[in-house]
């Protein structure tokens, strides 16, 4: 496993209808790493994110779909997410500001 630092860890914010609605419980979801663990997850929010403490982590894995383009057969890549729950006296993340 390459050495996955925290700046690496957080790829991009999921931006769908069911994660805006868990922000207005603390809730944000992203885009992370694959072979990030729960621990730096939490250590790359509370870095990148000033105020933020988070409570837990949730992450869930999606295998790589198969694809076919005519004979070929390729698969896509496999994706990680992460739904991070904040504590009641955080503040909230910016980057959700103006959404």
């Amino acid at each position: 496993m390459a050495k996955v630092e925290y700046y690496d860890v957080i790829i991009k914010p999921v931006i769908t209808e069911k994660s805006m609605n868990g922000m207005a419980e603390k809730k944000y979801t992203f885009l992370v790493h694959p072979e990030a663990n729960k621990v730096m997850i939490k250590e790359a929010v509370e870095k990148m994110f000033e105020g933020a403490k988070v409570a837990s982590v949730n992450t869930m894995n999606s295998v790589g779909k198969e694809k076919r383009r005519g004979r070929t057969v390729g698969k896509t890549a496999k994706t990680k997410k992460a739904i991070v729950q904040l504590t009641e006296d955080s503040k909230d993340i910016e980057i959700f500001a103006g959404l």
